[in-house]
């Protein structure tokens, strides 16, 4: 079946936390009487999506849509974010044709629901401790603290939730790349006995033999995500060793096809590995529970916000219950934007 139609939506972010200074697009892949969606975070004018929708549809037309590896090489989709939501509706585009969740067609359901961890919105200290205690109440077991960029407002979040919530809880930091390596390590020093399963991207330069240093000189376990851009880099964070956990962004190493290819190198190298989607309408999450579930490799939690659990563009968003979110079983992604609410929050 051949691509006869592209569709960009550039929208307004009612979540500003979510994407920063990016503009939520979600991207509509046609064939015959059939669509698929998928979602990216671009930094793209109002201006700009008319034009480079005219440009990427000249080469899409025509193709066939099962041809995902020959689509994903082309020059029009060289931006990884651009990439990722194509093939993303790609995906959803084939799973709608063919009448198989896109788990199926990515090698066949392992997991039927599957684990999150949820991210802690930023805030003032006894705000985010409100947060992390109100979640945990909704089954949120595993958690993700955002760094705040002040050492000390840091160890005391941390220390409440731990006082708070028990040593059960996983807690994962998110560094931000905010911290020059002396802070850093000396976070780390004052972390020692928070029990983290994971301080992720503290440093401010976001180089990964940086990161393997700082690793060899704390005690916190370390993880990469942000310096992470695709499967080179995972073979360089599994040759220096020191590093044990990699949390792969969809969207930033380029669609789901290479965080599956990024989870495969990390698995042999011994590697924790997890996924992580920037995702305001949801669909992104969606495509990573879907990657999650037939990837054996991926057995951790995975890291979204909350608000991408509860977006109302997605009326049929699938159950989360105790932390888990049952795998969507119906076609493609499993989910279906609402039209009408797209329209009326376009912005070009």
């Amino acid at each position: 079946m051949k691509i006869t139609d592209l569709e960009f939506h550039l929208v307004q972010r009612t979540h500003a936390e979510s994407n920063g200074p990016k503009t939520p697009l979600l991207v509509r892949l046609s064939a015959s009487h059939h669509e698929g969606w998928g979602e990216a975070s671009v930094t793209w004018r109002e201006d700009e999506p008319a034009a480079r929708r005219n440009a990427l549809l000249d080469v899409l037309v025509g193709r066939s849509m099962f041809d995902v590896e020959e689509l994903l090489a082309l020059d029009e989709l060289r931006e990884p974010s651009l990439r990722s939501a194509v093939e993303m509706a790609c995906w959803d585009l084939i799973g709608r044709v063919v009448s198989q969740p896109v788990c199926n067609l990515l090698g066949g359901i392992f997991r039927r629901r599957v684990p999150l961890t949820i991210r802690i919105p930023s805030g003032p200290v006894p705000r985010v401790i409100q947060w992390s205690r109100e979640l945990a109440g909704q089954g949120f077991h595993a958690q993700v603290i955002v760094a705040s960029g002040r050492p000390e407002d840091d160890v005391r979040t941390l220390t409440a939730i731990r006082q708070n919530l028990g040593d059960h809880i996983p807690l994962r930091l998110d560094g931000q790349g905010r911290y020059d390596l002396e802070t850093a390590r000396d976070l780390c020093a004052e972390l020692e006995y928070a029990n983290l399963e994971c301080f992720f991207d503290p440093l401010l330069v976001m180089e990964l033999h940086e990161l393997a240093s700082l690793a060899r000189q704390v005690n916190v376990p370390l993880g990469a995500c942000r310096m992470l851009r695709g499967v080179a880099d995972v073979f360089v964070l599994a040759r220096l060793g020191a590093i044990p956990m990699a949390m792969i962004d969809v969207q930033h190493v380029g669609g789901l096809t290479a965080a599956r290819k990024c989870a495969a190198v990390a698995e042999a190298a011994g590697l924790s590995a997890s996924l992580s989607c920037s995702s305001w309408s949801g669909l992104g999450i969606a495509a990573m529970v879907q990657l999650a579930a037939a990837t054996p490799a991926l057995r951790t939690a995975h890291a979204c916000d909350y608000h991408q659990l509860n977006h109302e563009l997605l009326p049929d968003w699938p159950e989360v219950a105790d932390g888990m979110v049952t795998v969507p079983q119906s076609p493609g992604l499993g989910v279906s934007p609402d039209r009408a609410k797209i329209e009326r929050l376009r912005t070009g």
